[in-house]
């Protein structure tokens, strides 16, 4: 019986897939906090709360990418890697990013189930605190994938 392995770009472990997937995952948060933010004044209608639960939801898997998929593949890099640059400056920089998901994670729990008309009232002001911290967090997070795109460059060139 002849069996194709078909490769899926989706379950790459590949690095420069786990970036590009990290990338779209943090547009589609990006996008979705906007199209949130601009529902103010936040009312408990149903429009509102679904759309923060796509944005909580979309919030998560992007927070979840970064540690447990791009960083954990350029841990897993062996030492004389291309990527060991990379590799140094995401150990230098992951408590910094991780405080950012500990910001972002609070608001998604205080947010979670059903959301009371005062917590609705302090969502503008909390979804400020939380923009403040993605952008913390995607400013770190470039300097990384900086690194990695770097990394790649030079071994092609080496190649």
């Amino acid at each position: 019986m002849n069996t194709a392995i078909i490769a899926d770009s989706t379950h790459s472990k590949a690095l420069p897939d786990l970036v590009a997937k990290l990338l779209t995952a943090r547009q589609e948060s990006l996008v979705l906090y906007q199209k949130l933010a601009a529902m103010k004044p936040f009312t408990p209608v149903d429009p509102a709360r679904r759309r923060l639960r796509r944005f909580q939801q979309a919030l998560v898997d992007y927070l979840a990418l970064g540690p447990f998929e791009v960083y954990q593949a350029l841990e897993e890099q062996p030492a004389d890697s291309p990527y060991h640059q990379a590799r140094e400056l995401a150990r230098q920089l992951y408590a910094r990013i991780a405080r950012t998901t500990q910001v972002a994670l609070a608001f998604h729990d205080r947010y979670d189930g059903e959301v009371s008309e005062p917590a609705l009232a302090q969502l503008d002001e909390a979804l400020s605190q939380l923009g403040e911290s993605l952008a913390t967090r995607i400013e770190l997070e470039d300097r990384i994938l900086a690194a990695v795109s770097h990394s790649q460059a030079q071994s092609r060139i080496v190649a």
